[in-house]
């Protein structure tokens, strides 16, 4: 269906230093923390530079137009104030009241995430009312809908392992035909960087 408009938003941290990464940098120091997150931003750009959909960039402080996020390429807005579930609420909501019909959000930390797992979701949303995308941290990777669910963001126990069956169990108490992605690792940790990520960044 042509119809269809599709809007994918990325929710970042501003790289500055000690304010990313805090529990890894508990291990690593902030500047390391600091240089993981740097690169993670990267991956994140390349896997959706490409996309052949409207990306929106929610920084969590201020909108930096001379980064690595091409004007061009991704619209950048400031994240709606309130906790994480509030922000992505609002931006949900804000695509919506903009007329799109898909709309997905994804943060910064899966190094495993690739475009074709993005263009999966978009296609699960053609015939799915909601898609997502599980941490093995018990959060979730990617969240996207076709209109706005506000329970999926209430009383959340967020940066828990218990976001994801939390959400789950809303999206089946509210009957929402969902489809679950591939479950990937986020980084938030240490012992969650494994020696392929290590290779990546140094070369």
């Amino acid at each position: 269906m042509s119809s269809d408009k599709n809007l994918l938003m990325l929710f970042v941290r501003n790289p500055e230093l000690g304010k990313v990464k805090t529990r890894l940098a508990a291990s690593v120091g902030p500047e390391e923390a600091l240089a993981i997150y740097m690169h993670l931003l990267q991956h994140t750009k390349q896997v959706t530079i490409d996309l052949a959909m409207d990306k929106v960039v929610y920084y969590s402080n201020e909108v930096d137009q001379h980064d690595l996020w091409p004007n061009d390429k991704y619209k950048k807005q400031v994240q709606p104030a309130g906790d994480l579930g509030e922000k992505m609420k609002a931006a949900f909501e804000a695509a919506f009241a903009q007329g799109y019909t898909s709309v997905v959000i994804i943060g910064s930390d899966c190094h495993q995430l690739t475009p074709a797992i993005i263009d999966k979701a978009f296609e699960a949303l053609k015939t799915h009312e909601v898609v997502i995308g599980p941490a093995l941290d018990g959060g979730y990777y990617l969240l996207g809908m076709k209109q706005l669910h506000p329970e999926l963001f209430q009383n959340k126990r967020w940066s828990t392992e218990h976001v994801f069956p939390d959400t789950l169990y809303d999206i089946e108490r509210l009957h929402l035909s969902h489809k679950v992605l591939p479950e990937l690792s986020d980084i938030d940790h240490v012992e969650d960087l494994d020696e392929d990520f290590w290779e990546k960044m140094e070369g």
